[in-house]
Parts: structure tokens; sequence; C-alpha cells
């Protein structure tokens, strides 16, 4: 068997749309929504709404970590407009491209920057949506958990510590762990780019330590000091940025 995983897709629907190349299955850890790139402040749903100039003033200030000034400059932004609606109208834009790319069969869950409630209205017959779920694929299960910890970003989907603990534990013992956050691990969490720490989950890392999978796979951290360390027995792997690198990760046995 094969099976390639991808995370933190971002908008990449041409990559996307060949990411199951060669493989048995395609896995999704979330964050297909783009809405603003840091790399490139032209493309999202925030730049086409308010323009470059205004993601590049958004990007600075969230950078420095200057998050309630961002807020303040994002509302005056917002003033007048309904924001949900644009949001939503440009969300469903982008998962009716990005669901169309998925091969069959493809095993997907949410990252922080998706908004769940709409997934199942453009997931098709050949994409299974999990959250606090598992699965078996070719002789292995796996586990899913989707989403992301509550943080200064507030991004549409952040739940609680406590939430999040629940949905590992629904999941139980797998042979293989997909998350869209990492463990609470220092070298997994810290962004070298962004330059600061990531919300990674204690809950997980615990899970990891009592049920030893043997892989832990997650995305969440686009340019992270270590992308793959061993945790006891466990390989822990951040599959990548597949927005910037457009390349998948295999898993193979």
């Amino acid at each position: 068997m094969r099976v390639h995983v991808v995370s933190d897709v971002h908008g990449n629907t041409e990559a996307l749309a060949r990411a199951g190349d060669g493989a048995d299955a395609l896995i999704c850890l979330g964050d297909l929504v783009l809405f603003l790139d840091y790399a490139d402040h032209s493309r999202g749903i925030f730049p086409d709404l308010f323009g470059t100039e205004n993601a590049s003033r958004i990007v600075e200030l969230r950078t420095a970590r200057r998050f309630e000034e961002a807020r303040a400059f994002g509302a005056s932004l917002w003033q007048g407009l309904d924001r949900n609606a644009a949001i939503e109208s440009a969300v469903r834009k982008q998962y009716s491209e990005l669901f169309a790319a998925f091969p069959t069969p493809t095993y997907a869950t949410y990252g922080n920057v998706d908004i769940p409630g709409l997934w199942k209205e453009y997931a098709g017959h050949g994409t299974t949506v999990l959250d606090g779920e598992r699965i078996e694929i070719g002789g292995l299960v796996f586990g899913f958990v989707g989403g992301g910890l509550k943080s200064p970003m507030r991004t549409p989907y952040e739940i609680s510590d406590e939430e999040y603990a629940a949905k590992i534990e629904a999941v139980g013992e797998v042979d293989v762990l997909c998350t869209h956050i990492p463990p609470e691990v220092p070298e997994l969490v810290y962004d070298t780019v962004a330059r600061r720490f990531e919300r990674g989950s204690v809950a997980l890392l615990e899970a990891i330590r009592r049920t030893r999978p043997r892989y832990a796979l997650f995305g969440h951290v686009h340019q992270p000091l270590v992308r793959r360390m061993r945790i006891g027995v466990t390989e822990c792997v951040n599959v990548g940025h597949f927005a910037g690198s457009g390349r998948p990760w295999a898993l193979e046995w």
C-alpha cells in the first residue's frame, strides 16, 4: 500500500489535483482555505477584498505579535460590510474547486482555518471526512482529529483543550494518528519564519506516549524547526506545507 499525505493546502488546487498520483489513497490533514498568504500578500480572501497593501499591514502586525492592533485594523476595514457573508461566499468558491480536485479515495480532516459546517456540501462520494474517528486503510487503523486549539489568531475552527482531548480519547489506539496540529514539543511547534511557537496539543503528546502508534502525522506549522522526530516508538512527521511545496508525503507498507 502507498498513501500520500498532505496538509495546509491553502488554495493550491493545481497541485492537489496531482497529489494522489501513484498512490492507493490520499489523506488530507486540513487547512484547505487560503485566507491570507504570508509569503505572497496578493493571494487569498483578505487581499481580494481589501488589497495587497492592507494585507501586508496585517501580516506585519501579526508577525510582530501585535494581535490586538491587527484585530483593530482588520475591524476598521470590515466596518459597514457583512463579514460573515463575504467570507462564506469566498470560502464556498475555494471549497468548490478544492473538493473537486480530491482523488478517490480521499480521507480528510479539518484544519484550524476550515469551516466544518460547509464540508458536507462539497465532499463527494469518494471523500470521507473524519474527526475524532478511525478507519481501516490497507490493514492499518488510522485515527483522525481535526481543528486547532484556541489562539490569539482566532481562526474559524479552534476548540478548547478539553474538547480536543476528548476527540483524541475517542480515537484510542491506532497504527497511524493523523491530526492537523502537532504534539506539544518545542521543536515541532516553532515556526522559524514566523518566529513564533504555534499551539500544539499536550493531550496529543500524552496519547502518543501512551498508545504508541507507528506514526503521528500532522501539519499546521509551515516552517518547523524540526520536521521529523521520534517519541518513543512513534515516528512523528510534519508532512509539510503543501501550498508551498506542492509535494505530498508518502507512507508505504
